[in-house]
This record gives structure tokens, C-alpha cells and sequence, in this order.
């Protein structure tokens, strides 16, 4: 490889990285076709360099197609212009590193719950009974507001009044995890009769 081959790829690289992780809207990442229009018509080989470095910086790079997180190799050639590509953390974030990226801890209770109801139904619920269930343990203007914002910004999709898992939830969370976590958790009312049992006669 010349020194001028090098100097064009390190180029592009540095150009993907701009693109990936400068938000420039709500939805993070950038699609295919704007990838290939500024890096050219193999810019999924730069995006393998790009991953590896950004790897060891605890980051990785993950594509979206049909609201499914996927490997590159996994999506059909044509449809790689309509599949969207961001940067994400690889392991989970810290109290305060989350504080930081904007995160409230109440609103991720939210956030998790809702994911949590709609798994138990199946991948979708009526937004109807997803509010009745969080606003037994929410402010009815807190569960209005964040479930908003997490359909704006694809944790959540909406479609006729029905709620559904949303891509940014399938690339960025570990929902396994997350209803493992749910369901190790004590109930309020198993905390209650525990404490009961607990008292002295």
C-alpha cells in the first residue's frame, strides 16, 4: 500500500468517525446511502478499520436493518442504503456516566419497565395498559412525557395505538439481561411480608 493509499483510508476513517458520532438530529447514526455518498461504494470496509480502532476505546459499531440490530454481512447488498449504522458503548454505563449522557434514574425506571410489559405481551402492548401499569409507580405527567421521548427517539415504536420495541432499545440494550435483572428484583409486596415476618411477637 503507498503512502498516498494509507493517507486517503486514515481520511476516510477520520470521516466516518465525524459522521457516526456528531448528532446532527434526534435519531443517532447515519444511513448507508449517506455513507457511501462521502466515503464511497466500499464503505463498509472502512467501517471494519473504524470498529477495531474505536473497539479499544470501549465503543463498538452497530447496524440497524428492519429494526433488528445485524451484522453487516447479514443484510442484503441493496438494502445496506436503508440500514443505519451508530457507535454505542459496549458494556453497561455507570450512575455517573449516565448522569452525564442526560439520563435521569427515574426515567430509565420508566424506560425499563415499559420494555419489560411489552416483552411479557409478546414484543407489543396497548399504550393504554402500558400507562395504567406505570403510573401505578409514576407521575401520570412523568409517564406521558418519557414515553414520548422514547418514541421520538426510538427506544419505543408506535403504531395504532399499540407500543413495540424500538431499534435503539434492540441495539443498545441487553434485554435479557435487563428482565433477569427485573425478576431477580423483590416485589414491594414480597419486601412487605418479609419485613412482617421479620418483627418480633
Amino acid at each position: 500500500m503507498s503512502n498516498d493509499d494509507a493517507a486517503e483510508i486514515q481520511h476516510k476513517i477520520r470521516r466516518a468517525s465525524q459522521l457516526l458520532l456528531l448528532q446532527r438530529q434526534r435519531s443517532p447514526g447515519v444511513k448507508g446511502w449517506e455513507l457511501r455518498r462521502a466515503l464511497g461504494k466500499e464503505y463498509t470496509k472502512i467501517l471494519d478499520v473504524l470498529r477495531t480502532e474505536i473497539n479499544g476505546l470501549g465503543l463498538d459499531l452497530k447496524v440497524i436493518h428492519n429494526n433488528v440490530a445485524k451484522k453487516v454481512e447479514e443484510i442484503p447488498e441493496e438494502d445496506l442504503d436503508k440500514a443505519r449504522f451508530f457507535v454505542v458503548m459496549k458494556g453497561p454505563l455507570t450512575h455517573s456516566e449516565l448522569t452525564t449522557s442526560g439520563w435521569r434514574i427515574d426515567d430509565l425506571a420508566v424506560l425499563a419497565a415499559a420494555i419489560a410489559y411489552i416483552n411479557s405481551r409478546r414484543g407489543k402492548a396497548p399504550r393504554k395498559q402500558v400507562e395504567e401499569l406505570l403510573r401505578e409507580k409514576f407521575p401520570r405527567w412523568k409517564v406521558d412525557i418519557n414515553l414520548d421521548r422514547f418514541i421520538r427517539r426510538g427506544y419505543l415504536l408506535e403504531d395504532e395505538e399499540m407500543l413495540f420495541i424500538g431499534w435503539r432499545t434492540r441495539a443498545e440494550i441487553d434485554q435479557k439481561t435487563l428482565t433477569n435483572l427485573i425478576l431477580a428484583a423483590p416485589s414491594e409486596r414480597g419486601s412487605e411480608e418479609e419485613a412482617t415476618e421479620s418483627q418480633p411477637e
